[in-house]
């Protein structure tokens, strides 16, 4: 299969040279080294300068591009902006999607399959940072902004940085098997999947970056104390304002509902509890403020897509394993 990664002046070199070690790995674990052929491909062939100053030339440019392409992944940019707007660029886009059989991008070479219209009535992600934007820019996507990857169909996004590596192990999966994908990621220390598979970032930070201080200390006394009653009467209450217009500006400042962040702050300080102890899930669920145990599993499926109990396994199952590996690596050397 041949792997074609699109890239730009200014790229971000880990949405870059993330996804293709995890290829190059897999290769390695099939013992063939054609096994995936990766190419880079520019706009022009000229070198390229990536945004932490590292130089390249890439493979080929749009004109010369192998015409066997099975994978086409966008890199991000911080400079993605420019090239939303390259004609050329875009037309070749729309024409290798007639072709390719996955296509896809990492961190914010989602705003380019945007506007190539690529992503029109689908489900996608990039960067937290940039969600927002993104969902602005084009409203008939489906923005998923607390997703670590997203496939719809042959479409695939990935949020920003290291998760372009998350999505380069999930098709190594779907392509080899789990067994490859679980000794790629052993080599390179990662996890098979992240646990639950989502939440870009804490909801901590998020209250940091808020702007109105009333709502800055909602969200702090939130996250503070989980187990207090957290309803959306009271939280409005304590901000002095009427439910109807606390949970407007909440969702505008935010970017989620009240009821959403709350859920969503519970599960994750389940999911800390749970990596970090054997603490019975009755009293995570206690602990973390959720009405009782399966309230805590209703909650979990709903945001993770897993179980409060698979979630434990899946951690404490994948974590030991690979710790092990860079024992016996350590033993070896």
């Amino acid at each position: 299969m041949r792997i074609a990664l699109l890239v730009f002046p200014g790229v971000q070199m880990l949405d870059l040279a993330g996804p293709m070690d995890v290829f190059s790995e897999a290769n390695c674990q099939l013992g063939d080294s054609n096994a995936y052929r990766l190419v880079t491909v520019a706009p022009t062939l000229e070198t390229i300068t990536a945004s932490n100053g590292m130089r390249f030339l890439p493979d080929a440019s749009i004109a010369d591009a192998p015409h066997d392409i099975d994978t086409l992944l966008v890199a991000g940019s911080p400079r993605i902006s420019e090239y939303e707007e390259n004609a050329g660029l875009i037309a070749w886009l729309v024409g290798q999607s007639r072709y390719v059989r996955r296509l896809g991008s990492v961190c914010s070479g989602a705003f380019v399959l945007a506007r190539a219209g690529l992503l029109t009535g689908r489900r996608a992600t990039t960067h937290w940072n940039s969600a927002a934007r993104l969902a602005q820019n084009y409203p008939n996507v489906r923005v998923e902004p607390d997703h670590i990857f997203v496939k719809d169909g042959p479409v695939y996004t990935s949020a920003g940085v290291t998760a372009g590596m998350d999505l380069a192990l999930a098709l190594v999966e779907e392509d080899h098997g789990r067994g490859v994908a679980l000794r790629v990621a052993r080599e390179l220390v990662m996890f098979v999947k992240r646990p639950g598979g989502q939440s870009q970032y804490s909801l901590h930070l998020a209250a940091q970056v808020t702007e109105r201080s009333p709502l800055r200390d909602i969200q702090e006394s939130i996250l503070n104390d989980l187990s207090a009653e957290l309803s959306v009467e009271v939280l409005a209450g304590r901000a002095g304002m009427s439910v109807r217009n606390f949970s407007r500006m909440f969702k505008r400042e935010t970017g989620t509902t009240p009821g959403d962040f709350v859920e969503i702050a519970r599960v994750q300080a389940a999911r800390r509890i749970l990596e970090e102890s054997d603490t019975p899930l009755k009293k995570v669920a206690y602990l973390c403020g959720f009405s009782d145990q399966n309230g805590m599993r209703r909650a979990f499926v709903r945001r993770l897509g897993v179980t409060p109990i698979e979630y434990r396994q899946r951690f404490r199952g994948e974590v030991p394993a690979l710790l092990e590996t860079v024992r016996q690596a350590i033993a070896v050397t």
